[in-house]
């Protein structure tokens, strides 16, 4: 390849040469200078760079099953019936008992005349002290339930029976006014004194819980008897 292409180049250069010499006023003829044969270098081949990459491998769960979300039913909470109504617990407020322990009273009834039962009541009075508590006085009058009237107070003595207890059998006859009301309350109070008549104890007014009441007998049908007819 390289004498081949030596030739091409001496073959051009030689007609060159012969017309110099021939072509007047022609300077001298030049020297052809050493033809370099250089030999090409190989292009360097380019490697390209492949940059590296990296993956990150995610795990996959063999045998795993992915949970599927329940949806929750929001219940409507249906309205209940009550089978009874409770009433709450009213406290009842509590009476003035200042100079006593308690008080009673055998019946909430009792009843004018002898036909209807019980005609009295026994009230009690249990006194705090025993050594200035000598005399007890039962006070009690009437209430009208109709119009709210009340009557004249009447005092009565109780009587001891010991260890600070008192007691009275309160008929209707030791009421004033007896004429005046019917089926009307009776309000009490417990005044306590000493042998002095100086004052240690008394209680609060009761004034709705007693009633004295008009007896009205039923009348008891009587037997009329059936004449027995003789066969003559």
């Amino acid at each position: 390849m390289k004498k081949i292409i030596l030739f091409f180049v001496g073959a051009i250069l030689l007609p060159a040469c012969s017309l110099g010499q021939f072509i007047p006023g022609a300077g001298p003829t030049p020297t052809l200078a050493a033809t370099s044969t250089t030999i090409p270098t190989d292009v360097p081949t380019s490697t390209p760079i492949t940059p590296t990459l990296t993956f990150t491998t995610t795990p996959t769960l063999v045998g795993i099953k992915t949970a599927t979300p329940t949806l929750e039913s929001t219940l409507t909470p249906e309205a209940v019936t009550p089978l009874f109504m409770l009433t709450p617990n009213t406290p009842t407020p509590t009476l003035q008992m200042e100079g006593f322990l308690s008080v009673s009273i055998s019946d909430k009834e009792f009843y004018k005349g002898s036909q209807c039962q019980p005609t009295s009541v026994k009230l009690v009075a249990q006194v705090s002290d025993l050594v200035n508590s000598t005399i007890v006085d039962l006070f009690v009058r009437f209430k009208s339930k109709r119009t709210g009237a009340t009557g004249e107070w009447t005092r009565i003595t109780m009587q001891s029976i010991g260890a600070g207890t008192f007691t009275h059998d309160l008929v209707p006859e030791d009421l004033k006014g007896l004429a005046s009301f019917q089926d009307a309350w009776v309000q009490y109070q417990f005044v306590a004194n000493t042998a002095r008549s100086r004052e240690v104890g008394r209680t609060a007014i009761f004034g709705e819980v007693l009633t004295l009441l008009d007896c009205n007998p039923t009348p008891t049908p009587s037997m009329i008897p059936t004449p027995t007819v003789l066969k003559p």
